[in-house]
C-alpha cells in the first residue's frame, strides 16, 4: 500500500511539472513605453504575424470590431489627460479596439480593460473617445503586427497601427505646455502651501519643532483658503512646544473650518486635543 501511495505521489508530482510547461507563444507580448514633452504613454499588446495569411478583408474582417493585436485585448496607458484626434481622453488605462475599412478606421479607447479580445457585451457606455481615420498604404510588407510611436514632438506623437501593407497613423497630444507652466510658476513663487505643510509633518516627527513650526507658519501664510488640516498640524507642533494657549487657538480654528467643510472626523480630532488640554 506504502508503494502504492508513493507512486500516485510521484504521479501528481510529474503532471504538476508538466503543468507549469512554458512554451513560445505564436503572438508574443509587446509592451512600449513612450515619454511626450512631461506625459508618459504605454503600449501592452500581442503581435500575430500574417504566416501566409491574407489579413484585412480576411483573417481580420473589415467593419467588425477587432482586439487590435491577439490575445487580450490591447491596453493603453496615458499618464495625464490627453487628446486622441482631437477627442479629449482623461489619465488612465484604456482596451484599444479597432474596425478595420478600406477606406477609414474606427479606433476606440474601451474604459473596461479585462477582456480576452472583444467584450462578450460591447457596451457604449464604456467607451471614453471613438475616432475615424483614415488608413494609408506602408511601402513594405510588415509581417508581424506592429504599434509603434512616430513623429514625437514636445506634446504630440502619432502611434502608428501597422501589419500587411497597411498603416493607421493616430495623433496623440498631451498638455505639455500647461505642466510646463504650472512647474515653472511653482518654482518661481517658491514653495506652495502644500510644501510648507508636507515639510512641517516632516520636521514635527523628526522632533524638530522649531523648524516645523516655521514651516507651518509659512504654510498657512501661502494658504489662499484657510485649510482645517494645515491648522490641525499647527495645534499639535504648538502643543508639542508646550504652547498650550497657542495650540488651543488653532485648535479651535481647525474645529470651526472643519465643521464649515463638514469633516466630521478632523471635528473629532480637534475635540479630544481641546479636551485634553483643558480648553473653556
Amino acid at each position: 500500500m506504502k508503494n502504492v501511495l508513493l507512486l500516485f505521489t510521484f504521479i501528481l508530482g510529474t503532471f504538476a511539472t508538466q503543468a507549469q510547461l512554458k512554451m513560445p507563444q505564436p503572438s508574443p507580448m509587446a509592451k512600449i513605453e513612450q515619454e511626450v514633452g512631461l506625459s508618459n504613454i504605454t503600449l501592452e499588446f500581442s503581435r500575430p504575424s500574417m504566416k501566409g495569411r491574407k489579413i484585412f478583408g480576411n483573417l481580420v474582417p473589415f467593419d467588425k470590431i477587432w482586439r487590435t493585436g491577439a490575445n487580450k485585448n490591447t491596453i493603453i496607458t496615458f499618464s495625464t489627460d490627453a487628446k486622441v484626434e482631437g477627442k479629449e481622453v482623461k489619465a488612465g488605462s484604456y482596451a484599444l479596439y479597432t474596425k478595420p475599412g478600406k477606406d477609414s478606421w474606427e479606433v476606440y479607447l474601451y474604459k473596461d480593460t479585462n477582456n480576452w479580445g472583444n467584450p462578450k457585451e460591447w457596451k457604449e457606455s464604456e467607451v471614453a473617445a471613438k475616432i475615424t481615420v483614415k488608413p494609408i498604404a506602408f511601402p513594405d510588407t510588415m509581417e508581424t503586427f506592429t504599434m509603434a510611436f512616430s513623429d514625437l514632438k514636445m506634446d504630440s506623437t502619432l502611434l502608428n497601427i501597422i501589419w500587411e501593407s497597411t498603416e493607421v497613423p493616430v495623433k496623440i497630444e498631451v498638455p505639455t505646455k500647461d505642466m510646463a507652466m504650472k512647474n515653472i510658476d511653482m518654482v518661481m513663487n517658491g514653495p506652495s502651501a502644500s510644501n510648507y505643510y508636507q515639510v512641517a509633518s516632516f520636521y514635527r516627527e523628526t522632533g524638530e519643532l522649531e523648524k516645523a513650526k516655521e514651516s507651518i507658519e509659512k504654510a498657512i501664510a501661502k494658504s489662499e483658503k484657510p485649510a482645517f488640516w494645515i491648522h490641525r498640524q499647527h495645534s499639535l507642533i504648538l502643543a508639542d512646544l508646550k504652547d498650550k494657549k497657542g495650540a488651543i487657538q488653532a485648535a479651535k480654528t481647525s474645529m470651526e473650518l472643519a465643521e464649515q467643510a463638514g469633516n466630521s472626523d478632523y471635528v473629532k480630532l480637534n475635540k479630544d486635543s481641546l479636551s485634553e488640554w483643558g480648553a473653556k
